[in-house]
């Protein structure tokens, strides 16, 4: 089938699901962007909702939109580079790689292998405010270590698993030791030009660019001039850090994760894993993406939302399904 019949034929199938798009964002469930290609190509995008609900703007395919911790995938590839090129060992502990990190304790019990798989204890609020600051003033990564490299571990490493955005933004601030180089200027030297992702970046909240979405979770703050009543919706801004992190909050388009997709399946990426590894999913109060690569059929989808999880993944789901039901 070439992809134009693919694209009739997927826009049918989503028109004759019980809950179809179009009926989600008028429940006031979806606002944001579905593309699915087939391999590589793209044979389904299109957008929903508002990216500005204020100033009415709506979603368009090139709209950025917040990923939240889908930029962890970032900041795993580029541990994976640094270790392929001899400058770190991932099963040893922090303190080789680091020896004046500010928590000796942490660093000599945690290895760089369990901050990647969320099995190191490294706990803490990453999302409070720097002592006599406020989170607008968070613009670099070491902004984020005075929240939490203090605390104490959580269990001993390796012994159990807890989510640990604490953990990432070490890994950044690793990456920055042992380039050289400022972390957003790493990945995008290192990541995004090689996959041609020219939309993707940590921009700082009084920087962003046109076309990108706010992200609107349930009385976030502001008015939403077409919310249902029992769901007022406003702009998360007062939740934002002044910029994102390793950890997650950086912005990026349909099209660029595509790009970055294509660029895993061409090998375009060193230390990238397999198109077909890729599986993941961000979300904080406003916003949820998810990306899957390689399905099967050589499907790609990518959702992008700018409302609570899980507005985007469960489209994703659905979505899979209808592809799974083609196979």
């Amino acid at each position: 089938m070439t992809p134009s019949l693919c694209a009739i034929a997927l826009a049918s199938l989503l028109a004759q699901n019980p809950k179809t798009l179009d009926s989600l964002v008028t429940a006031g469930e979806f606002s944001g962007v579905v593309l699915v290609a087939k391999d590589g190509v793209p044979i389904f995008e299109r957008a929903y909702g508002l990216a500005d609900r204020e100033a009415r703007i709506p979603n368009t395919i090139e709209t950025a939109f917040n990923l939240g911790s889908i930029n962890k995938f970032f900041t795993q590839i580029a541990i994976r580079q640094l270790a392929n090129a001899g400058k770190l060992d991932v099963d040893s502990s922090l303190a080789r790689a680091w020896p004046d990190y500010p928590n000796q304790d942490v660093a000599r019990r945690v290895t760089i292998r369990q901050l990647l798989q969320h099995r190191s204890g490294v706990g803490g609020n990453i999302f409070g405010a720097p002592p006599g600051k406020t989170r607008g003033d968070i613009r670099r990564l070491a902004d984020y270590l005075p929240l939490f490299v203090n605390e104490p571990l959580l269990f001993e490493p390796g012994t159990n698993q807890r989510y640990s955005n604490a953990g990432y933004i070490v890994l950044g601030l690793l990456i920055e030791r042992l380039s050289g180089e400022d972390y957003y200027d790493y990945v995008r030297r290192h990541i995004y030009e090689p996959a041609g992702m020219s939309r993707t970046a940590s921009w700082t909240v009084d920087s962003l660019p046109p076309n990108r979405a706010f992200a609107y979770p349930p009385g976030g703050g502001g008015g939403a001039q077409d919310a249902p009543p029992s769901t007022p919706l406003g702009r998360n801004s007062t939740l934002l850090p002044g910029r994102g992190s390793s950890a997650g909050g950086g912005y990026s388009t349909a099209h660029d994760l595509l790009r970055l997709i294509n660029a895993l399946r061409a090998n375009k990426i060193p230390g990238g894993p397999s198109a077909g590894a890729v599986g993941i999913a961000g979300g904080a109060p406003g916003l949820n993406a998810a990306m899957e690569g390689d399905l099967p059929g050589g499907y790609d989808v990518i959702v992008l939302a700018n409302l609570d999880p899980p507005a985007a993944e469960r489209v994703a789901r659905s979505v899979r399904g209808l592809l799974g039901a083609r196979d």
